[in-house]
């Protein structure tokens, strides 16, 4: 298999969906279109709506009912970037190598941006329901991906993170944030392409321990890069947690059992998958490839 290529086709399929559910950018509130559209057309490596359509196909599942739901854990993430951008939060001037909404918007409608996108993501998830409308999993899918993306989830995460700035926390708070923060939108991603492929209770119990060790080994990963990447390499600022005055695993570990851990962990994480009755090559590689990355 040559990864790459593969990962060009999915690149490719997911921008296609994407563009299918986007907005129009018409009306009155064409200004807060423009701004969700701006930051969804910025790139960025489509991780989640990758996953999500990979534990989809490990379990089987086939059809188009997956479209919506990848589409919007994309809108979800995208609206978690812009705040995170924000004045009031990181106070981050570039994402993906171009100016972050807030920037080129206003604070005013970045905020509304993200709330707008937030909101038009589970718009577009409930639109499930027009492909299949008796599919009892789109129910089920709906669930994960609302408990996984609210405050006992992502947004849970990002308020202790909040919290947490300019303060010495413990390892055990660290890894609540990390774990709330960044791995409940990949196990939202994977859980529900396995609940819409009819996985059992226990295989999504499976992929939730998988995709939580996908998300810490990808935080951890970040937090490297943030202090030995440059702004070029990484299309961001780096040193952005120092300047923030917050602490990472890097600050409490140390950079060289960050690095090891990151590789204990994400081995983990494919011995998990590996263990499933079927396997996906392709999902396997690119838990490979988040390690290994440079940006």
């Amino acid at each position: 298999m040559n990864f790459n290529a593969e990962m060009e086709k999915r690149l490719e399929q997911v921008q296609h969906i994407l563009e299918r559910y986007l907005p129009k950018e018409e009306g009155f509130q064409k200004t807060v279109l423009e701004a969700m559209n701006y930051s969804m057309y910025a790139g960025g490596k489509r991780l989640r709506p990758i996953l999500m359509l990979e534990t989809y196909r490990l379990f089987g599942g086939q059809g188009k009912v997956i479209e919506p739901f990848m589409a919007a854990i994309e809108m979800i993430h995208t609206h978690s970037l812009i705040h995170d951008d924000l004045p009031a939060l990181d106070n981050d001037e570039y994402r993906r190598g171009r100016r972050t909404t807030h920037v080129v918007y206003g604070e005013a409608m970045a905020i509304l941006a993200g709330d707008a996108l937030l909101n038009y993501a589970y718009e577009t998830a409930v639109q499930a329901f027009e492909l299949e409308p008796e599919n009892t999993r789109i129910g089920k899918a709906l669930a994960i991906l609302s408990r996984k993306t609210g405050v006992y989830g992502m947004l849970g995460g990002q308020c202790v993170d909040v919290e947490a700035a300019g303060k010495n926390i413990t390892r055990e708070k660290l890894d609540f944030i990390y774990r709330l923060k960044t791995s409940a939108l990949i196990e939202a991603s994977m859980m529900t392409g396995a609940a819409l492929a009819g996985a059992s209770k226990e295989q999504i119990q499976q992929i939730e321990a998988a995709a939580r060790d996908i998300g810490l080994a990808f935080q951890i990963r970040d937090d490297i890069l943030d202090v030995t990447s440059t702004v070029d390499e990484l299309g961001k600022p780096v040193f952005s947690d120092e300047k923030n005055e917050k602490m990472t695993y890097v600050t409490i570990e140390g950079i060289e059992k960050a690095k090891k851990d990151v590789e204990e962990i994400s081995k983990r994480a494919i011995c998990a998958l590996k263990s499933m009755e079927k396997e996906n090559e392709f999902l396997e590689e690119l838990v490979i490839s988040l390690v290994d990355r440079k940006k």
